[in-house]
């Protein structure tokens, strides 16, 4: 049994910490909004009143939050993870932040002699719920090996990318495929309908042909094909438009200061902008093919 502290408690946080103390681990949660931490009281977790509590005792810390800001804030602030975790204590954040913010939280800590990965991770809230995310992860050989059985707490498949960022690395670059190819199978869906060829007879062709991908096959937009998807649940999400635009604008500001082109990126980015402006940021991101057959 490892004593974890868990900051961060949202949709994906608490049933990442949920499946940690069912794999007979002892979490104690911390979360701004005291309504989610109590959640956790409920599978018995221990809820702390702020960062440092969460943090005094455990082996190890996981933080799950919004963007780099807050993970600057939760780990280099005063009370902070990097001022409350004991000596020797494992740092993992699964947050999905810029590669900048990820590589100086890890200096900080390493000054801190303190063991630090970025592990930010793919599978929605329902890889979530079910642990069988996966996990891009950066950091030492050394520290990756200590977080590893950890994670496969929470998920699946667990991969070391490389060194401190290149998990963000990977999961902005894997997200801005999927943000594209989310667009190029709703256009698809969308023409189509409109030549009067039928959505399932189009899945059974593309699904087996050169026009495959995940995001058809797995996560296919339109009601029908793939009972599992978000498209047969009125679009409620897995992964919403909000936080597609997010990651997004991620892989936009990465591109832009590692000189990278990425123009179907743009285009892609600047569609769930406007999708989520017209009120859909709580919605699926497959949902985006709303905006094209509005259009």
């Amino acid at each position: 049994m490892t004593q974890i502290g868990f900051i961060g408690l949202g949709r994906m946080g608490f049933p990442m910490a949920q499946n940690l103390i069912k794999a007979g681990h002892a979490v104690t949660g911390f979360d701004v909004d005291s309504a989610a931490a109590e959640r956790l009281s409920a599978v018995s977790g221990t809820v702390a009143t702020a960062i440092d509590v969460a943090c005094g005792g455990a082996e190890l810390v996981i933080t799950m939050l919004p963007s780099g800001k807050e993970v600057r804030e939760v780990y280099l602030g005063s009370g902070g993870v990097l001022a409350s975790a004991p000596d020797g204590a494992l740092l993992i954040d699964c947050s999905t932040i810029d590669v900048e913010s990820a590589r100086a939280v890890a200096a900080a800590a390493q000054v801190n002699e303190l063991r630090m990965v970025d592990a930010p991770v793919s599978g929605g809230v329902a890889g979530a719920e079910a642990a069988t995310l996966t996990f891009m992860v950066g950091g030492s050989d050394i520290a990756f090996e200590k977080a590893k059985p950890i994670l496969a707490a929470m998920g699946q498949t667990i991969v070391h990318a490389g060194g401190a960022g290149a998990g963000q690395a990977a999961k902005i670059c894997n997200n801005m495929m999927l943000g594209v190819s989310m667009i190029a199978v709703c256009e698809a869906f969308s023409l189509a309908s409109k030549l009067g060829l039928d959505a399932q007879k189009l899945f059974d062709i593309a699904s087996q042909s050169s026009g495959q991908c995940w995001a058809m096959t797995k996560y296919c937009p339109v009601p029908g094909p793939v009972p599992s998807s978000p498209a047969n649940r009125g679009y409620q999400p897995g992964f919403t438009a909000a936080m597609m635009l997010k990651d997004l604008l991620l892989a936009q500001a990465a591109a832009k200061t590692s000189g990278a082109k990425a123009p179907l990126a743009a285009g892609a980015a600047a569609l769930y902008d406007l999708f989520v402006d017209q009120g859909n940021a709580g919605m699926d991101f497959s949902g985006i093919i709303k905006l094209l057959d509005h259009e």
